[in-house]
């Protein structure tokens, strides 16, 4: 153990990690080591290279700070309320509590100057590639020759554990890919994971990797060596063409008796070895204590980042007296507005068109949005020919300044892309899209998940949407999916019945709040008559009547997606029988049921019990809307190789099947 070092940026160092520490004790729950060995280096960043003002966490201007290492939570509420942040002791002393802003792992939104919702080790490591690119590529959109106004560095401290993670790996690949300079994670290499040493089972040369992912890769041999961090920093600063990890050989549980060891991860450190620490590092008896001198030296952050923001608001204005149009596209674009008239641009799609793939309607209504909306930007996981995602005219993301395109390609690496496209739109100014086949939606979901806890505008295009995928069989043919995505809290799915629906759900999946997800077909569909049908009005509502055949239906036929076409079919097939039935097409559950119950009862009249649902998928969830007499022609087994219509013929997605079964719900 170190002896106590009475230096001024010790005591700033110390007073961390002391904090940190007392956090973890008063709640008996937490995380100290990491805090403890990874002080040095946050205090160097924080104190000597992040632009940040405490005053005004959103500053635009500011460079970007994500604890990948979310469990060390304690080291970041410490910085951020020595720093000058709006987060007061009391705060502090309810760390872990109910209603407290210092929740166990950070949460986006709880406590000012939080950038990202962390703890599922690799996510923050992803979401900074992601912030990291969407400066990149504002920059090219607003920046011009002596305006630089666009010009910030993200930075991460990453842990063992994110760079075991296999998102890790792939966000690493990709931003190595891109050479994206201005990304710098700090590698807190303590070696210790909750199991023991990380030998146990992680014994690569991570530089070498970091390497040959195209990083420039810096060393500092004592993690607590200040002006060694210092300098790494600045040297991961000066390199423009490559990000940048600075790994520091550190000490989890630093001037503990639990130093170095796996006790020192994620417990308390108990009152006898925090005893022990406090002597180690001279420390006052008083719990919470911050020595005077140290709160002078942290508080200037709240000088220095005035000062900045300030000299970045004098560029602002320059820029706006040069460029007033330019300006006032940036301004819309970082609080999240969409131009004006854009709905214009919604391509209307005529039912005497051959009938089209609701994947290729979306890929038409994307590139008529991307005309009118220059901050959409994304792209697919090496599928985007099949998921229909590329912006045409447009550019690549690899490009640099005014040639970085709005196009990413992101490559076979569908949990990365999920946490880039989060790490997109924390950053702002830009609306992020990510695409893949809807299985492989299961290869995003810890990101799709984080979004919704997020509340972020992260939009996911997942096509081959169910059996009708045919012969790649039941590896690619999506059942369970669909309903596992709508039981996520604060995540909304979309899947459109045909052309029409796929323009009016993108639209609602631009103006809503939250992730969405639009989930469609590979198989050709056909296309409604807007003269006939209401469909702009009833998607806005999330589900509508479609079809009545008679002034009293005995049955509804609800149906999603692709089902709607073949409810439509079914209704003709009963009405021929004397059968009068309600078609109702739900593109959004969830959108339905936020509307009033009036309407919700208009739609499905509680007076008409007998209630077939038609989708390809799982049918659990179902019952909301069928009620205890209803029923569902589903999916609750795993699909078969074949081509796509005998497939679904086999399952039952058929006129006759949907008829029979009609029929026998209304003799019961």
């Amino acid at each position: 153990m170190s002896e106590p070092n009475k230096d001024l940026d010790q005591l700033c160092v110390n007073s961390i990690r002391m904090l940190a520490v007392d956090m973890v004790e008063k709640a008996k729950s937490g995380h100290p080591g990491m805090p403890l060995g990874a002080a040095s280096m946050a205090y160097v960043l924080w104190q000597r290279h992040l632009r940040h003002n405490p005053q005004n966490p959103q500053w635009p201007g500011r460079d970007r700070f994500v604890l990948s290492a979310g469990h060390g939570s304690a080291l970041l509420y410490s910085l951020l309320h020595l720093t000058g942040y709006d987060l007061p002791l009391d705060e502090i002393k309810n760390f872990r509590q109910w209603g407290s802003k210092t929740p166990g792992h950070p949460e986006y939104g709880h406590a000012p100057g939080v950038e990202a919702t962390t703890g599922p080790l690799g996510q923050g490591f992803g979401m900074g590639v992601g912030m990291a690119l969407a400066e990149r590529f504002l920059a090219g959109q607003f920046n011009r020759p002596g305006h630089e106004l666009i010009n910030h560095f993200t930075y991460a401290i990453v842990s063992d554990g994110d760079l075991m993670e296999g998102v890790a790996a792939e966000a690493a690949s990709l931003a190595g890919t891109l050479g994206l300079g201005k990304l710098i994670y700090l590698y807190d290499d303590n070696k210790i994971t909750i199991e023991g040493p990380t030998d146990l089972a992680f014994t690569e040369d991570v530089g070498k990797r970091f390497e040959a992912y195209g990083w420039q890769v810096l060393t500092v041999a004592d993690g607590d060596d200040l002006n060694a961090i210092d300098q790494a920093i600045g040297q991961a600063k000066a390199e423009t063409q490559r990000p940048s990890l600075i790994m520091l050989r550190t000490h989890i549980g630093c001037g503990s008796p639990k130093q170095d060891s796996a006790s020192a991860h994620g417990e308390p450190l108990g009152p006898e070895a925090c005893q022990a620490t406090r002597q180690c590092f001279a420390w006052p008896e008083e719990p919470f204590h911050v020595p005077a001198e140290a709160a002078a030296c942290l508080r200037q952050a709240l000088t220095r980042g005035r000062r900045l923001e300030d000299q970045w608001q004098e560029r602002l204005a320059a820029y706006a007296q040069a460029f007033p149009e330019l300006a006032q596209a940036y301004a819309l674009q970082l609080k999240g507005k969409l131009p004006q008239g854009w709905r214009q641009s919604l391509p209307v799609f005529s039912a005497q068109d051959k009938p089209l793939a609701t994947r290729v309607a979306s890929g038409k209504v994307l590139n008529a949005l991307a005309q009118a909306i220059p901050n959409l930007i994304g792209g697919s996981a090496d599928l985007a020919p099949s998921n229909k995602t590329l912006i045409a005219g447009s550019g690549d993301a690899r490009g640099q300044g005014a040639d970085c395109g709005r196009n990413i390609h992101f490559g076979v690496r569908e949990h990365g892309m999920g946490a880039v496209v989060n790490g997109l739109a924390l950053h702002g100014g830009v609306i992020p899209y990510g695409a893949t086949f809807f299985v492989f939606a299961d290869f995003v979901r810890p990101a799709l998940r984080l979004a919704a806890l997020m509340g972020l505008h992260s939009l996911f295009i997942f096509t081959h949407d169910s059996l009708a995928v045919g012969e790649d069989g039941p590896t690619h043919q999506p059942v369970e999916q669909l309903m596992s995505l709508r039981v996520m809290p604060g995540f909304t799915v979309f899947r459109p019945a045909e052309a029409n629906e796929t323009a009016q759900c993108w639209a609602l999946a631009l103006e809503r709040k939250g992730p969405s997800a639009l989930v469609l077909t590979r198989q050709d569909l056909p296309i409604l008559d807007l003269e006939r049908y209401p469909v702009a009005a009833g998607v806005a509502k999330g589900a509508y009547v479609l079809s009545d055949s008679g002034d009293q239906p005995r049955i509804i036929l609800l149906a999603t997606g692709s089902e709607v076409s073949l409810a439509m079919k079914a209704q003709e097939a009963l009405l021929a029988q004397g059968v009068a039935s309600r078609v109702v097409s739900m593109p959004s559950w969830e959108v339905f049921a936020e509307q009033n119950q009036a309407y919700r009862e208009s739609v499905l009249p509680p007076a008409i019990k007998t209630r077939l649902a038609i989708e390809a998928g799982a049918t659990l969830g179902w019952e909301r809307w069928v009620g205890d007499y209803g029923a569902v022609i589903g999916v609750d087994r795993f699909g078969a190789s074949a081509p796509g219509g005998r497939v679904m013929k086999e399952y039952g997605f058929d006129v006759d099947n949907v008829v029979a079964r009609a029929l026998e719900l209304l003799k019961a």
